[in-house]
């Protein structure tokens, strides 16, 4: 990787650091704490968010058509989700330990947090559960292959690739074979540190 790019990354990582700070004041301003895995917002904050929660029929009524004629597709998808959890999360707990990789932690991707917020009603808390199930799970999931491509073949396409995990820019460029072996070695190693 030449000096431009690592200190591109570098620069990202620096970004992604504030971007962090940001969210934390932001925090700040919308009244709410985490304490351990439970969010509490102010009570003045909890009692305006009460007030502006609809009720399920004023929800049944107001809402889409078509959300209510594409939910049993959208939750038929629970299953295979599900399923793919099961898969994944065993391909994990069973190979990364002979692979000497640091294991992916779920609660970091599949965060339920949002049945915390008072004016949401109990399907919308039931659809934020769904996604933050799915879309937690996708995060999960792309953690723990991109470890995995990065223990098997931590090179870059050649072909520009939309949607990369957050390894993929430190892989060996395309083409690059010097020194193949010594440089996988170097990667399947920081696998093991937690990088």
């Amino acid at each position: 990787m030449n000096d431009r790019i690592s200190q591109i990354l570098a620069q990202m990582a620096a970004l992604e650091d504030d971007l962090r700070t940001a969210v934390q004041e932001q925090e700040v301003k919308m009244f709410f704490k985490i304490k351990g895995k439970r969010v509490e917002f102010e009570s003045s904050v909890k009692a305006a968010h009460r007030k502006l929660k609809k009720n399920f029929f004023r929800w049944l009524v107001t809402n889409r058509p078509q959300n209510l004629l594409t939910g049993p597709i959208i939750y038929g998808m629970v299953v295979p989700l599900m399923m793919l959890d099961l898969c994944v999360s065993f391909y994990q707990w069973a190979c990364f330990p002979i692979y000497g990789v640091t294991k992916v932690r779920r609660g970091d991707y599949i965060v339920f947090d949002r049945q915390h917020l008072e004016y949401l009603n109990f399907i919308e808390k039931f659809h934020c559960t769904y996604c933050a199930y799915g879309s937690g799970l996708m995060g999960y999931m792309s953690e723990i292959l991109a470890r995995t491509e990065q223990y098997f073949c931590p090179i870059k396409h050649a072909h520009k690739i939309l949607g990369t995990h957050s390894r993929y820019n430190r892989f060996l460029d395309y083409g690059e074979a010097d020194d193949y072996e010594a440089k996988l070695e170097e990667f399947r190693v920081a696998l093991g540190k937690g990088k």
